[in-house]
């Protein structure tokens, strides 16, 4: 049979030719486009809002539409929620798992903000909450924070957080300046450490929600983290853990940037520490970090090791709340901020007692490295 005329002359390429553009057309028709990816994540936004001002702050907020017969809103509904299938696993994403990121703020840095926007879990997961001083210095804190907010939950949806809670301290705070070595006098560490733990306390039993597995312990000092920083630490499926804090600084002995420990509220405990504490008044409180206090305990800011294993983990005492992850589960069995001497410990390394003493071991990560500000 003689091979029609126009198929003779067709070549081989013609059909490969067709066949790529047949299938090219075909996934651009399948393909979701932007605008509906982004109408996608904003129906499901919608969709998982708190209908009424008592749901919990850790979920985006609509106002109530539904009217009674006589005009006035109705009353909110009675909510249950089953914790027991609440999960705090290693794939957090996987499992849709809702993570707080609280923060205890006197000073804005915009580096804070940048680097938290940076965060490559997904927003719509992500709450946060904040509590700001009383003071001159905590207005302006609060109302820069109220700016960069603004412009982050305008923008795309995908960059937008769940929900935004700042709170104002009802108490005045201790110390007023915030100069870094103010801060850190020896002096002034049980009054101003004491109120930090009324203050994280505060944000915390304000902020916790029934749907949240994780609560992330972000100082606004941080600067710089990975960004894949709340992926990295949920992997390690511990119930409490804490990496390194290490500040960038200008070395004039190299003339070249390098970097330094900064956080010395991790640590294993050692038997000076221990005699130290066994000798001590009930309302005094050992202190890490300081020449006039030697403890000897280990310290992880000192077990860095540039080219370790970022994976390395190791058992602690004691813990800092530069970046602090912690499973929901163990501040809702009781463990806080102590704002009193607890076994001669205080604040975050305070919390890390009790947790201990509520079955919950805390671990770091010496060779995962945040970076604090530098003043």
């Amino acid at each position: 049979m003689a091979v029609a005329r126009s198929l003779r002359r067709t070549s081989p390429i013609t059909f490969v030719l067709a066949s790529l553009l047949a299938i090219g057309f075909l996934v651009f028709l399948l393909s979701p486009s932007p605008s509906e990816s982004t109408s996608s994540s904003a129906r499901q936004r919608q969709e998982d809002a708190a209908e009424n001002p008592l749901s919990p702050p850790t979920k985006p907020f609509k106002k109530a539409t539904s009217l009674r017969k006589d005009g006035r809103v109705a009353p909110p509904p009675v909510e249950h929620y089953a914790l027991n299938k609440l999960t705090s696993t290693s794939n957090p994403i996987a499992n849709d798992e809702r993570v707080l990121i609280l923060t205890p703020l006197a000073r804005f840095y915009q580096e804070y903000w940048d680097n938290l926007a940076k965060l490559n879990y997904p927003h719509e997961l992500i709450s946060l909450g904040f509590i700001t001083p009383k003071t001159r210095e905590g207005d302006a804190a609060t109302a820069a924070l109220q700016s960069a907010i603004a412009a982050t939950q305008s923008g795309p949806i995908d960059n937008r957080f769940a929900s935004v809670t700042i709170l104002r301290q009802d108490f005045d705070p201790p110390i007023v300046s915030q100069n870094e070595k103010e801060r850190h006098k020896i002096s002034n560490q049980k009054v101003r450490r004491e109120s930090m733990s009324r203050a994280r306390n505060s944000l915390l039993f304000t902020t916790l929600g029934p749907s949240t597995s994780w609560v992330l312990w972000l100082d606004a000092d941080i600067v710089e983290t990975p960004s894949t920083l709340i992926q990295d630490l949920a992997r390690h499926d511990r119930p409490i853990l804490v990496p390194n804090c290490y500040q960038r600084f200008y070395d004039p002995n190299s003339k070249k940037m390098s970097v330094r420990p900064y956080d010395f509220n991790s640590w294993q405990d050692s038997e000076t520490s221990l005699e130290l504490a066994s000798k001590m008044d009930p309302d005094e409180i050992l202190l890490e970090g300081y020449e006039e206090m030697p403890t000897f305990r280990t310290l992880m800011a000192h077990l860095n090791e540039p080219s370790g294993d970022p994976d390395t983990i190791m058992e602690l005492d004691g813990v800092g709340g530069t970046a602090l992850m912690v499973k929901a589960e163990v501040h809702r069995h009781g463990a806080m901020f102590p704002a009193f001497a607890f076994y001669h410990l205080v604040e975050t390394e305070g919390f890390a007692k009790m947790a201990r003493r509520l079955g919950y071991f805390c671990w770091g990560l010496p060779n995962y490295l945040v970076y604090h500000y530098n003043e």
